[in-house]
């Protein structure tokens, strides 16, 4: 069996600009900033996706862009990733995302899924049969590592242990 990685990662810390919708909040500079600091956090361990799933929120496009930069920074060998904005990582809830994973095709080795809490941190809840998962939530620009043996659509509750954990801060 293969083994496959689900990284999870929660948007970077977003500004609340008065009369601007949710869709449209855009990261602060901090979060352009931990942003970069999540992206070389996994190109230094190693956790380089294949396919990233996005929402479409301005902030977690932006997330995905700063992680993007940096990474290709860190190791400018690596193929890019093929990046899906997928409409269903927004406020669709938990069981909605893991559907979406489910969907990843089987040659997929690893995947990164940027979205929203509380969504982000109850599906790494739900996947994680040790309980190692943060019961307190995933904060802003936080991932977490999902690892297990099988096919994308197999992934089930409690499928796919914790197998690293990272708060990124630039």
């Amino acid at each position: 069996m293969t083994s496959r990685n689900l990284v999870l990662l929660r948007h970077a810390k977003a500004d609340r600009p008065d009369g601007v919708g949710d869709l449209e909040r855009p990261l602060t500079e901090r979060g352009h900033a931990d942003a970069a600091a999540a992206g070389a956090w996994l190109a230094h361990h190693n956790h380089r996706p294949e396919l990233v799933l996005c929402s479409p929120a301005r902030r977690t496009r932006q997330t995905w862009h700063g992680v993007a930069v940096a990474m290709a920074e860190a190791a400018a060998e690596a193929g890019a990733p093929v990046v899906r904005y997928e409409q269903g990582l927004y406020a669709e809830g938990h069981h909605a995302l893991l559907a979406l994973v489910k969907t990843v095709p089987a040659e997929t080795g690893t995947v990164l899924l940027v979205g929203h809490n509380p969504d982000v941190s109850l599906l790494s809840a739900m996947l994680d049969p040790d309980g190692a998962a943060d019961s307190d939530g995933m904060r802003t620009s936080g991932l977490a590592v999902h690892r297990f043996d099988g096919d994308w659509s197999a992934l089930a509750a409690g499928g796919a242990p914790l197998a690293d954990s990272h708060t990124a801060r630039g």
